[in-house]
């Protein structure tokens, strides 16, 4: 296995999710990082719909899908699945991963985390469950340090990998930490860019900022 040969039909298959409320170049670099480092078969980008752990978006559902699909659209091994925008009730990760392994029973799966996602997994739901389904890829900045919490050391121990080799040879279980390059750039840093009537240029892709000009939708709103 060779970093950067992709296979689409067998490959492992990374699963980037969240708000992207903005999607933004930092996003889209760990994403494609990733993608060649580990020769996924795909990195499917899944936004939320309904995020039960936080507020809902500022953008709307049809706008976030549609800033995302338009930041990968000439990405080759990037794809949207929208499931969860069209999941009722909150979405919850673990629910998503048992979908995808019905409907990929033969592939590994690999969930990308940011390094204070994982610092917080054992609070997710079923987070065990989740373990079972798929391997963990937690993308970090250069330096980071092993969590001290005792169940995620014991995590680590147990399950952790730095030969993504590893991410082929199995569907689930394994942990695999790797800095990424880290761009300072932050979807709430973007909407107060906006809202404040600042210019993203160069934040987000061209054609996310097209849509974010045309609609307004993160423009500063009148009580």
């Amino acid at each position: 296995m060779n970093a950067g040969t992709f296979d689409a039909r067998s490959g492992p298959v990374g699963i980037f999710g969240g708000t992207f409320d903005p999607i933004h170049l930092g996003h889209l670099r760990t994403g494609f990082e990733l993608l060649q480092l580990l020769a996924l078969g795909e990195m499917r980008w899944i936004p939320v719909g309904d995020p039960g752990h936080r507020g809902p978006p500022l953008a709307s559902a049809e706008l976030r899908l549609a800033m995302l699909r338009a930041a990968v659209a000439d990405q080759p091994g990037f794809v949207v699945d929208d499931r969860e925008m069209r999941r009722r009730g909150a979405s919850f990760t673990v629910d998503t991963l048992e979908e995808l392994r019905t409907e990929l029973p033969g592939r590994p799966l690999c969930l990308v985390l940011g390094m204070d996602a994982f610092l917080g997994f054992t609070g997710w739901r079923r987070w065990q469950d989740i373990l079972a389904l798929a391997h963990l890829v937690v993308a970090h900045r250069p330096g980071w340090e092993r969590p001290q919490d005792a169940v995620l050391g014991g995590l680590l121990a147990a399950r952790g990998t730095t030969d993504a080799a590893d991410l082929h040879a199995a569907q689930a279980g394994r942990i695999y930490v790797h800095a990424v390059t880290q761009l300072e750039i932050s979807s709430t840093g973007l909407r107060e860019i906006i809202t404040s009537g600042r210019d993203p240029r160069f934040l987000v892709p061209e054609a996310v900022r097209d849509i974010i000009v045309e609609t307004g939708c993160y423009a500063r709103r009148e009580r």
